[in-house]
């Protein structure tokens, strides 16, 4: 069990701590020259059973409360001490009001200085005690009369205090491991040791670490715990962990940082909350407003901004968003105070809901009605209510990441409630299963109202389907919802477009005897080198523009490709000549080959060799640098037979640009990136060199 001290300067905190422990935690020389608290003190006290208890004791002077925050998150106990001849001071009050903010409700009041009373004035004392805990998370609490000169009440304290160690249940470990850092320095013989209280999991020697916010990986090399050496440490214990690892110095580590499970190292510099403003405090809060942002053992400047269009009153509890001045560790559930920016009074404090806050769109209400249903304390009450809320999908991995909660709770939290999961993009969410047949019944609905409306075009774009869903995916994550529907058959996947299985584009009786004519003079030994637009209609005696169109209503059923402007390939020869450009890359030295070589493998002449090239490039398929080409490793698929596709696959991968204006130009880029040293396998790499 850990304890924390709190109340205001010179009413024996220390003195306490020493007559119970016979440890004094006042360690610096300043601190015992002046006879005053200034920094954190630590000192442990096993007892009988086996237990040991930790003191952690936290300076009462009013400049030093960031101090005393910084020792105050993780305690399990309170020991509230009020002097009897002074009684409730304004140290009294903050340190309380801190506590009452940090949700800290198990506690005890020692009236230290009991000798310097009487009985008439104890009474009064611990009247105005009980009247200040009123309405306060120590109201209750039992007032035990000490005294560190006579011993007084001293015994009665220790068995109380016993009792309650008893009593403290052992916080689950589960969770992945973060220390709070609230002391860092060097060791002989250990090195770099870092001291603080362990906020969730277990730590062990030989455990790989990351130090947030600045990323520094390290081992953990030896361990205590309560002050003794240990090989493993969990949450709600004091430790003390010597690391080492690059940059690992007393220097690099300092209070306010966390230790942590790597795969926790997200940190965060704009978070929102829930604050509730102290009913001491001298004005409302309103937008902007410049604090002292205090988790953990961190203090940094912060920036306030209201959720709503009007201030915070006094007393009251609102939805806020904290844009730090730097980034912090922290995880959703942990408690902050806020004080002003001349640290001479606190604010308020409350609740992290979401460490990854909107910069835009912050105050609608879709955003609101998502941080109440994020604003749980149970991870599993408040992922059910983001599964139940307006975006319909929650971000698995980052949502159990910033609860620090154990690795496999992603997993159980699906098969607990027989969850959807798409993939994409690294990231993975998930939705409840009504959620996903809504959106399958809504992409369905949606397609077929635009064939209806449509019926000579081949199908939707990808991202106009997108945007017309809800849930709103992000478009990675849309490509995997839309390969899941493409499974489940309710959908096809025609290169840029989506359309239903049963919708084709049809030709009238007339444009289907036009292609039927048309068909062979684009195939067989002209495949390389088809007629164009105004060949085909030269030979035919028609119209151009009844050719263009019935060459594009073919292209629409992906029969055709227009490599260029009125120059059509079939799409059986487009795979084909993608086989050849796959084949000779991977005979060519480094993958590279030129459009001569390409040119040299179709029998055919360069402009047009150059063109299909070209074709490539803004579909993806290959990639130019100069006058070599290498073809794309991620989408070798792309072209495929189709007498060797499935239906769904008809017409390959999506192109990355669609297709092109070749009237305007807009399109017949190449796609950005080529290639270079940088992009090639190490082996290739070095051949390049």
């Amino acid at each position: 069990m850990i304890v924390g001290t709190a109340g205001h300067i010179d009413h024996g905190k220390t003195a306490l701590v020493r007559v119970l422990t016979g440890v004094d935690a006042d360690r610096l020389p300043e601190e015992k020259a002046r006879g005053i608290t200034l920094d954190l003190g630590f000192a442990y006290w096993p007892r009988p059973d086996g237990q040991i208890i930790g003191f952690i004791d936290v300076p009462g002077h009013e400049k030093l409360v960031h101090n005393m925050l910084a020792g105050a998150t993780g305690i399990d106990l309170v020991l509230l001490v009020v002097a009897a001849d002074d009684g409730i001071m304004p140290q009294t009050r903050e340190h309380l009001a801190i506590l009452d903010l940090l949700g800290l409700s198990r506690g005890l009041v020692a009236l230290t200085k009991a000798d310097l009373a009487d009985e008439a004035r104890r009474r009064e004392v611990i009247a105005e005690i009980t009247a200040t805990l009123a309405g306060t998370c120590l109201s209750g609490a039992d007032v035990i009369p000490v005294s560190a000169v006579t011993g007084e009440g001293i015994a009665t304290l220790g068995e109380r205090l016993d009792g309650l160690c008893r009593a403290t249940a052992t916080r689950a470990a589960d969770g992945r491991f973060r220390l709070a850092v609230d002391r860092s320095f060097t060791l002989v013989g250990t090195g770099t040791v870092v001291t603080g209280t362990v906020l969730s999991g277990r730590v062990s020697i030989g455990d790989a670490v990351t130090i947030g916010p600045s990323g520094l990986d390290a081992r953990v090399r030896s361990l205590h715990v309560q002050n003794r050496a240990a090989e493993r440490g969990q949450v709600g214990e004091r430790c003390a962990l010597g690391l080492a690892g690059a940059g690992i110095t007393k220097e690099a580590i300092g209070r306010g940082d966390v230790v942590l499970d790597p795969s926790l190292h997200a940190p965060t510099n704009r978070m929102d909350a829930r604050l509730r403003v102290l009913r001491s405090e001298i004005k409302p809060v309103g937008q902007w407003m410049p604090v002292r942002f205090h988790h953990a053992a961190s203090d940094v400047a912060a920036r306030l901004v209201v959720l709503r269009e009007e201030p915070i009153a006094l007393g009251e509890s609102e939805l806020v968003q904290i844009v730090l001045e730097s980034p912090i560790a922290a995880a959703a559930g942990d408690r902050f105070i806020i004080r002003d920016t001349s640290a001479s009074r606190t604010i308020g404090g409350g609740v992290l809901i979401d460490l990854r806050a909107p910069e835009r769109k912050r105050r609608t209400p879709e955003r609101r009605a998502e941080l109440l249903a994020l604003d749980a304390a149970d991870p599993a009450a408040a992922l059910s209510a983001a599964l139940d809320g307006p975006r319909g999908f929650v971000d698995l991995d980052a949502f159990f990441r910033d609860r620090a909660a154990a690795a496999d709770a992603a997993h159980r939290a699906i098969e607990r409630d027989d969850l959807i999961t798409l993939s994409g993009g690294h990231q993975s969410i998930a939705m409840r299963r009504r959620t996903w047949q809504r959106f399958s019944d809504a992409a369905t609905a949606t397609l077929d109202a635009y064939h209806a409306e449509r019926p000579d075009l081949q199908g939707m774009g990808q991202e106009k389907l997108r945007l017309s869903l809800h849930p709103r995916l992000p478009t990675a994550l849309f490509a995997a919802a839309v390969q899941r529907l493409v499974a489940d058959g309710a959908v096809v996947l025609d290169r840029a477009w989506l359309r239903r299985p049963q919708h084709e584009v049809r030709m009238t009786p007339e444009e289907e005897g036009v292609w039927t004519r048309a068909q062979p003079l684009l195939g067989d030994a002209h495949r390389f080198r088809p007629p164009r637009v105004r060949d085909v209609a030269h030979e035919f005696g028609i119209d151009e523009k009844v050719v263009r169109r019935v060459f594009r209503l073919a292209a629409r059923r992906g029969e055709l490709d227009e490599i260029a402007l009125d120059h059509f390939f079939l799409a059986d020869t487009v795979a084909e000549m993608a086989e050849i450009a796959m084949d000779i890359g991977h005979s060519a030295e480094a993958g590279r080959f030129n459009a001569a070589e390409f040119r040299n493998r179709l029998d055919n002449g360069r402009k047009v060799a150059i063109q299909i090239l070209e074709y490539f490039d803004r579909q993806g398929f290959t990639m130019r640098r100069g006058d070599w080409r290498r073809i794309n490793p991620n989408r070798t698929g792309m072209f495929v037979r189709r007498a060797e596709a499935a239906p769904a696959q008809i017409g390959g991968d999506a192109s990355p640009v669609g297709r092109p204006d070749f009237k305007s130009g807009k399109g017949r880029e190449t796609v950005l990136g080529g290639f270079d040293s940088h992009s090639l396998p190490p082996g290739q790499q070095r051949a390049q060199r």
